[in-house]
């Protein structure tokens, strides 16, 4: 699959990375989340994620749009095998925003965590084989 630059697909550690850059917006979020989409018809496997949103300047979100989408991707996601998604996020608006996420998607397949750490996020996000220690 051809991805944007600011997308990594790993599949052999099955981790999606994303480092949106400047201008976080709903014409971003939907590219996104077609991205999502269309690894998960070509693979039908589960998949983690990892969002490194500490280069976004600018949001320009509103609170409907944020729980739409969230709402379109539980739905999809709906009987599928869980998957984590990690949020780093240092701008206060995204942080509001990735909460919300979490919220909205409590209960679901898809379990939400955001951090404004690095060290602590990078923890989370490395793959299953670097987090043993021995």
């Amino acid at each position: 699959m051809n991805l944007p630059p600011d997308i990594e697909f790993h599949e052999d550690f099955r981790l999606l990375i994303y480092r949106p850059k400047g201008l976080i917006n709903e014409a971003e979020i939907n590219r996104v989340i077609g991205v999502i989409e269309g690894i998960e018809t070509a693979s039908q496997q589960p998949f983690n994620r990892f969002s490194d949103t500490s280069e976004t300047h600018e949001v320009e979100l509103n609170f409907h749009y944020v729980i739409q989408a969230c709402l379109h991707r539980r739905l999809a996601h709906k009987g599928r095998a869980p998957v984590k998604s990690a949020i780093l996020a240092t701008d206060s608006t995204l942080i509001h925003y990735a909460r919300l996420l979490v919220l909205l998607t409590e209960g679901s397949s898809i379990k939400v965590r955001v951090f404004q750490d690095r060290n602590e996020a990078a923890l989370v996000a490395k793959p299953p084989a670097a987090n043993h220690s021995g």
